[in-house]
């Protein structure tokens, strides 16, 4: 659309969402000499127009400064703002976050397109500039990368441009408003318009000017877009390379231009070209031969140099483009890269920061693209909208699959309370919203065509089915054969189920998952949400794996999400913490939804990320006593680079470690002999690690780090040298029964148990006091975000209170000659049929002995835990322990654990989870100590088989009550849980799925575990 006059009625008109913008065009660089193209420098023909900005805020647009615009409105007064960056995050307005329903719901009665006037918030740019010398004969245009949700545009005082698409660039042209000297270019931005509508995403609700602003002039002979297309022949190794080039300019006819196409070592390849430039389109194919392929796996690109010469043979410009030469295609129902199966392993990737929300920087893309690489995650769906250039190039540089997501989110226009109800849905089939939403479709594609890792374009985000979504697939299929496309939304509305190339469906469990599979299906499956991440999750991520392998056409699947996005905040006495919806005041909100990441919102990877580097490993390793079985599931890399480290363990100590230099080829195994000599071993239990670790550095990790690493544990029965017995270990047992009390000394050891309280109230080695709270049953746990979500207080919350006050109906004892024994029966208020036991034995060594059974009874809720806990002083703030780690795990999320000895701080076992909740468990524990920082303390050792234990500054029912860590009161104890059991943490989702069966707890049963606590 074209006109010279801004008009506000736009904002809610679905039919104009751009004026006088520029048609969209490829992302590529362009330089005026070789020199800097190759060098990949800042581009000259560019000016950055970031930094500070004049500001003005209005609530609403009746308040706003209507004619801020004009030269001689003067900003004198205004305050300062930085661009890139989104109003809320600078102290204005109201910073919100919800989900699924539209942030304005239940404060306005609207349908679409109507907006909610009394809440469309104004932000008022003005930002002064001189164009660069050399620029004045030139035409010279603005590019706004991104603006939410709507914005006009004026140059010196004169209209230039609407537009909306927060995350699609806006250009405009702004050579006929340029004055001499200083120019003054305003800027209206508006949080509310038709667009609203359309970008219902689960993130938290800002606007304003938050990506690049710069302004850019072109040679005389420019090429405004670019299209590369590259395929191969059928048996993968020779190459085509197709360009499309759209030229403008004065120069443009008569222009030439020539391709130079270089390897990634700056050999030429090919040269070729057009002599004439026809209408300002060129159209060249060439055959280059054999060439490399780029993958995930190894991201091999070429560069491209397109020049462009004048009629008078006059270089005017350079555009270096980069190449990755792959074929995606459907072959018998399954997606094949260059050939080959793909599986995605991959994550859903919202761009977020903490302090700067969606204006992320490149220093976190960078973190961000290292970050999933070193995790073995191979592929990345830009949820719920196109991101910044730099990330595609970042993909490309790096090797990531990617699913490209146009700008469209309609969640709550069909989806209320979690049913289906699309009465007035968006899009839909409505003809009305068939332009805006196209438009969106357009703006990506031709941006975002030329990158080789975006292998699907993704028609939007839950926002239901349709025509209108339809026809934006078609439009895909069309401008970009060499792509397939997806859209989850067809599992809504099946009419138009061709929209998508794959099934595509979200939080499916693996049951429902293998149910499509075995149904003779037409099309591959996909997760593209799947692991919802929420707080303590991705238990049972095994169980979607274990998939890739089982069915050919399940191919993988996308966590949600990769980074908590949370907000900076300071809390009542000035110390900044990680907010969530809801604490800033805003409603309606959607609360701590907003934390699903494997990634904390501060860029610290979540003890959650253990699981997902192992079970998304692309190379396997199956050790046993003295070999290890290889087995190379990457497509095209084989093992030359990585170097193979064994080790050898015996009870958690290192007893031998080598390296060895071993290529497998890929889509191969092998088995490989270990000099560990197993046989020649003493008793006692080993661990034989083996891993593989970069034997050089690459752009994603350090020299040594690991890829790959597996583990078999095993115990050796052989002679084993029998312990010699310490005398002064060993003494009479001098037990004391008072009328309330009975002390037991043994040697350095003190207890004494309670008759009145039906527990051991003291436990003294050397003098030092262990126990500060008594022992007492534990059945539950701090229930954590998947728990809420199955209304675990509701459907197990008798389990709370059953822990809050057991009952000792019953004590008896009995000492003999090397041990006193002192058994406590228990029972609940969940049920006068269920008993429970705790028996400690004071030994003649000095060491206590404790065992603990329950005997449950039927109609029962199942149990969170089945466990005892104390609390110890403080001072035992350090923590080591033989068990698997190094970081947290849980039943059901354990794989990516090994056994080995390791150590933290006690309050560094609590996961900084937005929500406090149960976390820092450890499984497979063998024995732990808690020390002081002088090394004094106490051991906890297993009895029989391996318990669980979780050492925190915190219990359970503090954790329970608290929704911030700053709720959750000083530090006042070590609070130690030993249990035999815990059920998992679960993670098909956030809202209902249970934990898998065989990770629960059954409450009709009989459960018991042992352990030992003795003196350091």
């Amino acid at each position: 659309m074209k006109a010279t006059k801004a008009d506000i009625n736009w904002l809610g008109d679905v039919s104009v969402f751009e004026v006088n913008r520029l048609h969209a065009y490829s992302d590529h660089r362009y330089y005026h000499t070789m020199e800097e193209a190759a060098a990949n420098a800042s581009m000259s023909m560019r000016y950055d127009l970031n930094g500070t900005w004049k500001f003005n805020y209005s609530i609403r647009p009746d308040c706003r400064p209507e004619l801020f615009y004009t030269s001689e409105y003067s900003s004198e007064g205004w305050d300062d703002i930085e661009v890139p960056g989104h109003i809320q995050l600078q102290g204005y307005g109201q910073i919100q976050y919800v989900n699924t329903q539209y942030p304005w719901d239940g404060l306005n009665e609207l349908r679409p397109p109507a907006l909610p006037q009394d809440k469309n918030a104004v932000g008022s740019y003005i930002r002064t500039f001189h164009l660069p010398t050399g620029w004045e004969a030139n035409p010279v245009y603005i590019s706004f990368q991104g603006v939410e949700s709507a914005f006009y545009v004026w140059l010196n005082g004169q209209f230039v441009g609407y537009g909306e698409d927060s995350f699609t660039p806006s250009d405009f042209d702004l050579t006929p408003f340029l004055q001499d000297g200083e120019n003054k270019l305003a800027v209206e931005v508006y949080q509310r318009s038709t667009g609203s509508w359309l970008e219902d995403q689960d993130f938290w609700r800002f606007s304003g000017i938050f990506r690049d602003v710069y302004l850019y002039t072109v040679p005389a002979a420019h090429i405004r877009d670019v299209h590369v297309r590259t395929d191969l022949d059928k048996s993968y190794t020779n190459g085509t390379l197709e360009l499309d080039l759209k030229l403008e300019g004065k120069a443009a006819a008569g222009a030439r231009v020539e391709a130079e196409l270089r390897d990634k070592h700056g050999n030429t390849v090919k040269t070729f070209g057009a002599n004439e430039v026809g209408n300002g389109l060129v159209q060249l194919r060439e055959e280059i031969g054999q060439v490399n392929l780029w993958s995930a796996e190894i991201p091999y690109l070429y560069r491209l140099y397109i020049r462009v010469y004048d009629a008078a043979g006059n270089l005017v410009e350079v555009v270096p483009q980069a190449v990755g030469f792959r074929k995606f295609e459907m072959i018998d129902k399954v997606m094949h890269i260059n050939g080959k199966r793909i599986v995605f392993k991959g994550v859903n990737r919202h761009e977020f920061n903490p302090r700067r929300g969606r204006a992320i920087t490149k220093e976190d893309m960078l973190w961000d693209v290292r970050t999933i690489k070193q995790n073995n995650m191979n592929a990345v769906r830009t949820s719920h909208y196109p991101n910044q250039s730099l990330w595609y190039e970042l993909c490309d540089e790096y090797g990531l699959y990617v699913i490209d997501e146009m700008n469209l989110e309609t969640h709550g226009s069909w989806q209320k309370l979690g049913a289906v109800e699309p009465s007035w849905v968006i899009p839909g089939d409505k003809p009305e919203w068939h332009d805006i939403v196209m438009d969106r479709a357009i703006s990506m594609v031709e941006r975002d065509k030329n990158h080789p890792s975006i292998l699907i374009w993704s028609c939007g985000n839950e926002s239901h089915g349709g025509e209108v979504i339809y026809k934006v697939s078609q439009y895909f299929k069309e401008a970009d054969p060499t792509r397939m496309v997806h859209y989850e939304g067809v599992f809504h509305d099946r009419r138009f189920n061709d929209t998508s190339d794959m099934e595509s469906r979200m939080y499916a469990k693996p049951a429902d998952i293998e149910e499509f599979l075995n149904d003779n299906p037409t099309k591959p499956y996909i997760s593209c949400e799947y692991m919802h991440a929420m707080g303590n999750s991705i238990g049972g991520m095994h169980k979607y794996t274990e998939l890739e392998d089982k069915y050919p056409m399940y191919q993988g699947g996308f966590i949600w999400d990769y980074i908590d996005q949370s907000i900076y905040k300071k809390d009542r006495y000035g110390k900044e913490y990680l907010a969530y919806g809801g604490d800033f005041g805003d409603r309606p909100s959607d609360y701590s939804f907003c934390g699903n990441g494997i990634v904390h919102a501060d860029r610290k990877v979540t003890a959650k990320m253990q699981e997902v580097k192992f079970l998304y490993q692309n190379i396997k390793l199956f050790p046993s006593h003295d070999s290890v079985k290889i087995v190379n599931q990457n497509l095209f890399a084989d093992t030359s680079a990585l170097e193979l480290v064994y080790s050898l363990e015996r009870e958690g100590h290192e007893v031998l470690r080598g390296t060895l230099d071993v290529n497998v080829a890929a889509e191969s195994e092998s088995v490989v002999e270990l000099p560990l000599n197993a046989k020649a071993l003493e008793g006692g239990e080993y661990a034989v690690n083996v891993a593989f670790v970069l034997k050089e550095a690459t752009l994603w990790a350090d020299k040594g780090d690991e890829v790959a690493f597996g583990q078999f544990i095993f115990t050796q029965e052989g002679s084993q040298a029998a312990a010699a017995v310490d005398e002064n270990l060993v003494s009479d047992i001098h037990v004391v029964e008072g009328d309330v009390n009975i002390g037991v000394r043994v040697g350095q050891t003190h207890a004494l148990f309670s008759k009145q309280f039906g527990t051991l109230v003291s436990l003294k080695f050397s003098g030092r006091e262990t126990i500060a709270i008594p022992p007492a049953p534990l059945f539950w746990r701090a229930t954590t975000d998947n728990d809420k979500g199955t209304a675990m207080g509701f459907e197990l919350g008798a389990w709370f209170a059953a822990s809050l006050l057991p009952r000792c109906v019953e004590w008896k004892h009995e000492q003999k000659p090397d041990q006193y024994r002192i058994e406590f029966t228990y029972k609940l208020n969940i049920s006068a049929d269920v008993e429970v036991k705790v028996i400690y034995t004071v030994l003649a060594d000095g060491s206590v002995h404790v065992h603990n059974t329950y005997k449950g009874t039927e109609g029962l809720p199942n149990l969170p835990i089945h466990a005892l806990s104390f609390r110890t002083s403080p001072d035992y703030e350090n923590v080591e322990w033989l068990a698997m780690g190094p970081e947290e795990n849980y039943s059901d999320r354990a794989f990516g654990a090994r056994l080995g000895i390791h150590g933290s701080k006690v309050a560094d076992t609590m996961a900084p989870y937005l929500v406090p909740q149960e976390s820092g468990n450890r499984t497979g524990v063998r024995w732990a100590k808690l020390t002081d920082n002088a090394g004094r303390g106490f051991k906890i050792e297993a009895s029989g088989s391996p318990v669980e234990l979780n050492v925190s500054p915190y219990t359970a029912f503090e954790l329970e009550n608290a929704q911030h860590v700053y709720e959750l009161p000083p530090v006042h104890y070590t609070v130690v849980t030993v249990a035999g059991k815990q059920m998992g943490v679960g993670g098909d989702d956030s809202w209902g799925a249970p934990v898998h069966p065989e990770y629960q707890i059954p409450s009709n049963g009989e459960l018991s575990f042992q352990f030992v606590i003795r003196s350091l």
